[in-house]
């Protein structure tokens, strides 16, 4: 029976892309037939996956440890299957097939040639073992032909699955916040590439909306858009929830007036897609992938002046609100158009 390892230890924080990807991947795995697989996933807390997956899969403990060249994962398996370009745990000798799903390689564009070299070392160590890259968006594939010398190996696109495969009992849930206006809702990590700020100062210059956003805003750039929420007096208008949990998510994503996400650089960016599940109307910057992800079940900002991104959603919104019909075919087309079982039978098929 054919040997396949999930390099897949950062699966539990789903409060990011990686950990969400790794999570809803494997979910849907398990959902398919795989008998004729052994799949190992490599996981900090075995005992949790265990409850969820049982014997569907085989399970290997991790430990900060296999980063280290003398202590990696001695076991020779059919594919090993880094499941994105940053984990620095590696087989300890070449598997029959080595595959490496490549994300975005951001750290080229936002970090110096010193703090980058750590990570621009090991995708390139991943690189020169790969039988396989896969990635996540056309353009994640571009970005990394911008970059690094890929070699003549089999290269595809498997586009991610939408996180919100089912829906969660949000009814209960009780914001940290007041909701005594519509509101615009975004997600994300706070950092600067999502670009919350221009968010938060088109909030200036648009009256009658609220703006929750949610994520850990602990770090430096949290702390500047609190700063500039105090210095402009929009505590009554802009509030950060911080992270989430899944019901909290939904329910924003189900309440908003519309989802708003203008980040800068996103080798996919699945919270889009996740407000189209809810029949949203999404507002996206015009960078990277999100066109890509997007397609024309969104509307774009392609500057970010206060001014005309207010303007845009401003018009568009009544647009929708106008004639909703059309749009909401698209927004649900889309949608559905990105599934992990989609994405889970692909990869399967390159295991196999």
């Amino acid at each position: 029976m054919r040997s396949v390892f999930l390099e897949s230890h950062n699966m539990k924080n789903r409060a990011g892309g990686l950990g969400t990807f790794n999570y809803e991947l494997i979910k849907a795995i398990a959902n398919q037939p795989t008998s004729d697989l052994d799949i190992y996933l490599n996981l900090k807390d075995v005992k949790k996956a265990q409850e969820q997956f049982g014997n569907t899969f085989k399970y290997h403990q991790y430990s900060s440890l296999q980063r280290h060249a003398f202590l990696r994962i001695r076991k020779k398996f059919d594919v090993w299957h880094s499941l994105n370009q940053n984990t620095k745990v590696e087989p300890y000798r070449q598997p029959g097939k080595y595959i490496v799903t490549i994300h975005d390689v951001n750290f080229m564009e936002e970090q110096s040639p010193k703090d980058a070299a750590p990570n621009i070392a090991v995708l390139k160590e991943k690189i020169k073992r790969a039988d396989v890259i896969t990635y996540i968006s056309e353009f994640a594939r571009q970005q990394t032909h911008q970059y690094f010398d890929i070699p003549n190996v089999q290269e595809t696109v498997i586009y991610n699955g939408n996180p919100i495969s089912e829906f969660v009992d949000y009814k209960n849930y009780t914001p940290n916040i007041p909701l005594d206006k519509p509101f615009f809702y975004s997600i994300g990590d706070f950092i600067e590439r999502k670009n919350f700020l221009a968010l938060v100062k088109m909030m200036e210059v648009m009256p009658g909306y609220n703006l929750v956003i949610s994520g850990g805003n602990d770090k430096a750039y949290g702390q500047h858009i609190k700063d500039y929420i105090k210095l402009k007096g929009l505590e009554n208008s802009v509030f950060l929830t911080g992270k989430v949990s899944e019901e909290g998510k939904q329910y924003f994503m189900a309440n908003c007036e519309a989802f708003l996400f203008p980040s800068i650089r996103e080798g996919f960016g699945l919270p889009a897609i996740e407000a189209m599940k809810f029949e949203k109307p999404v507002f996206l910057s015009d960078k990277t992938s999100l066109p890509e992800v997007g397609g024309d079940a969104a509307f774009y900002w392609n500057d970010f002046d206060p001014e005309y991104m207010s303007n845009v959603v401003t018009q568009k919104l009544e647009a929708f609100k106008n004639n909703p019909a059309p749009y909401l075919e698209k927004i649900k087309s889309r949608a559905d158009f990105f599934s992990w079982d989609k994405a889970a039978a692909e990869y399967l098929k390159l295991y196999r």
